[in-house]
Formats: structure tokens, sequence, C-alpha cells
């Protein structure tokens, strides 16, 4: 919650008429009581949860436990300096092998979604309202 009211206090989004908070499906954040608790602190915030299996979208996840993994285990670094420079270098490294994925999230799933949150974002204003 902390990130969130860090997030929601700023501009523009303190003072938009709705904004889309996207998580993934974690354990602290998933299901309709999270959602409750985030409408409760702050009503324009409008929760999208990726699906579970969302390859398309853990690609930054995927990332960084790459990092993880060839970088920085083990934490070993004498300086702040030793740890970009093995970043950056391990960076450039990637950038030259990584290969592209296909994306097969089309127009018509995002579509699809956004008339899903809107529909859910109705039935939740219904229920405050009664």
């Amino acid at each position: 919650m902390r990130l969130v009211d860090q997030v929601m206090r700023l501009k523009p989004y303190r003072s938009a008429r709705r904004v889309f908070w996207i998580m993934d499906n974690g354990s602290s954040h998933r299901g309709d009581r999270a959602d409750q608790r985030l409408h409760a602190r702050w009503p324009t915030i409008i929760p999208v949860h990726t699906p579970v299996h969302a390859s398309w979208l853990n690609q930054v996840e995927i990332y960084f436990s790459i990092i993880q993994r060839k970088v920085l285990d083990p934490n070993d670094f004498s300086s702040l300096d030793e740890l970009k420079e093995r970043l950056l270098g391990f960076q450039k490294h990637y950038e030259a092998v990584a290969q592209p994925f296909q994306w097969k999230f089309t127009r018509q799933n995002l579509r699809t979604l956004l008339e899903k949150i809107e529909t859910r974002s109705e039935i939740q204003r219904h229920r405050a309202a009664a």
C-alpha cells in the first residue's frame, strides 16, 4: 500500500477520474478483498490483474531473474561502481544475445479485457451505492 499511496498522491493520479493499477496475481494483492482495500483508500483505482500465466507480461520478471542468477549472485561487490559496471556489462551482452518473442495478446484480447474491467467497475459502484 505504501507504493500505491506514493503514486496516488502525485499529479496527475490524485486528480484523475480513474487510474488503472496493473498487478500480477501475487498473494498479497489478488482477489476481491485486495481490490476492496484499494477502493476503500483510493476510489478512483481500477485494479487490473494480469492472467495467472501471463508470460507476455512477465518479461521484466524473467529479465530480473536472469540478472539475479547471472549478475548479482554471489553478492560480493566491493563498491557500487563495481556493481554498476557488472550490470551495464551484462546489459550490453544481453542486448547482443537476447531473442525477440512473439506477442500473443491481440487488440481483441485487450478490448475484451477492458470490457470486463468496465463491467466489474460498474458492479462495484452499484454495490457501493447500495
